[in-house]
């Protein structure tokens, strides 16, 4: 399992990790399997989008504050429900599956870290399984 260190900078942003849990998959030696990605944060998540246009992040980021906005009376006292909402409706794993030893993405596929309450310093682990063959 690789531990992979993500440093956000502000409340509310994605990180495209794509080039991170490649380099994880390569460094396992699977050929053909399956990683997993886990976020072992309640503010953040990890998702599957599109990495060819810098704007999509930025339309999901304002979709999840229309769905979850930061002012809207929440009973827990922190200030950042807004975030545990954001990272349950995202999610905290995904799983990918893993041929001739690189992940199976389509062309403008990419994986992302969504930050919902940073800036912070963040950890992501993946995990591969399979075959080294």
């Amino acid at each position: 399992m690789d531990a992979i260190s993500v440093n956000t900078t502000s409340r509310c942003q994605m990180i495209d990790v794509t080039a991170q849990v490649r380099a994880a998959v390569r460094k396992s030696g699977v050929k053909s399997g399956l990683l997993t990605c886990f976020v072992p944060h309640t503010t953040a998540a990890i998702t599957i989008n599109e990495n060819a246009d810098g704007t999509v992040p930025e339309d999901i980021l304002e979709g999840l504050a229309r769905i979850a906005p930061a002012d809207a009376g929440y009973a827990h006292s922190e200030g950042n429900s807004d975030a545990h909402i954001k990272s349950s409706l995202v999610g905290c794993q995904l799983s990918v599956l893993v041929e001739k030893g690189e992940p199976v993405l389509g062309t403008w596929q990419g994986i992302w870290f969504c930050e919902f309450d940073g800036p912070r310093a963040r950890k992501m682990y993946v995990k591969v399984v399979g075959d080294a063959m």
